[in-house]
């Protein structure tokens, strides 16, 4: 496995861009206008910008509470800022979909998106580094959601800054279709609507939990096949909270086949203990998989769309399901 650091100081381009106030906006607070003026990148990064004077007001530096009175020039001269001493290492990736914009990518299971404690190498993102380089530049090199380790399936990732703020908003606006098949246990009765809020679990602090007062969360469900004590399951997202397919399957009862976390009692109660279904029950992951993914491209607003089949363990678990009967 090859490994290159990323913190070593280069001399990069800076970002200079120019932005004219109107009239109009005479009264209005700068780092408001600055994020409709300079909408490719985050409001976080733009208050950043005021904050050390690397975004000016007619090349004086102001506060972002600053008000404005129209006419003024915004401009913006920043150095290129590089995100974390995280490592570059090869690591095979399945690219499905790739231009000067985004990278469309399949994740295979077992492999965590970002970098943490406990995980500082092996990642996806250290992987990214490695074939992109240029991602260092992005935040998070480009990664804009996530999928759980054990979960696989397709992820989009941002080239750039622009890439990266447009991605962003489509996700805030609840733009992006995210589709996912699962097997879970329990025979689910008919298709439906799961809308409760998600939280850190009050008690396990690794765990998420519906939790009233939490953020609100909604999962569309749509049943595929139904077997002697299973279901298989279409699932969109229209939000995306840590775990919310696992906690609101797990919620009605229906937990994801090999779901250790959110399942335990309920898995037991839900799938029951089968002879003929051992291999069910010994499931080594959570059964579960981003199968489409649907979005706005961030620089050409060209509606696309990608998909991939499911991965090996979960095609062999839905086929021993169906040699028994399916309804």
């Amino acid at each position: 496995m090859t490994l290159n650091s990323i913190s070593e100081h280069q001399q990069d381009p800076p970002h200079h861009f120019i932005a004219r106030v109107d009239d109009h906006y005479a009264g209005s607070r700068l780092d408001r206008i600055a994020a409709k003026l300079f909408d490719e990148f985050s409001r976080s990064r733009l208050q950043q910008w005021i904050k050390t004077g690397e975004l000016s007001v007619d090349s004086q530096r102001r506060s972002a509470d600053y008000r404005l009175k129209g006419g003024e020039e915004l401009v913006i001269y920043a150095a290129q800022t590089r995100e974390g001493e995280w490592l570059a290492q090869d690591i095979a990736l399945d690219i499905v979909y790739q231009d000067t914009h985004i990278i469309v990518l399949n994740k295979p299971i077992g492999l965590v998106v970002h970098p943490a404690v406990g995980n500082w190498v092996g990642t996806l993102l250290n992987g990214l580094l490695y074939q992109f380089p240029e991602l260092r530049e992005v935040p998070r090199a480009g990664v804009v959601h996530r999928l759980d380790k054990d979960t696989s399936g397709l992820m989009v990732v941002a080239k750039t800054l622009q890439a990266h703020a447009a991605l962003v908003k489509q996700l805030q606006a609840r733009s992006v279709k995210r589709e996912y098949e699962a097997l879970v246990c329990g025979r689910v009765v008919s298709s439906g609507v799961i809308d409760r809020p998600i939280a850190r679990h009050p008690k396990v602090r690794t765990k998420m939990a519906v939790v009233e007062g939490g953020k609100q969360a909604i999962t569309h469900y749509a049943v595929v096949a139904r077997y002697a004590h299973h279901s298989h399951l279409r699932v969109q997202l229209e939000t995306g909270r840590t775990h919310q397919i696992r906690v609101h399957m797990a919620h009605i009862q229906h937990p994801l086949v090999g779901d250790s976390i959110y399942g335990g009692r309920t898995v037991s109660r839900a799938c029951g203990s089968y002879p003929s279904h051992r291999q069910v029950q010994q499931f080594p992951r959570q059964a579960l998989h981003a199968v489409a993914l649907g979005l706005d491209h961030p620089h050409t607003g060209e509606e696309l769309r990608w998909s991939a089949a499911l991965p090996v363990d979960m095609a062999d678990l839905l086929q021993l399901l169906s040699a028994g009967s399916a309804t």
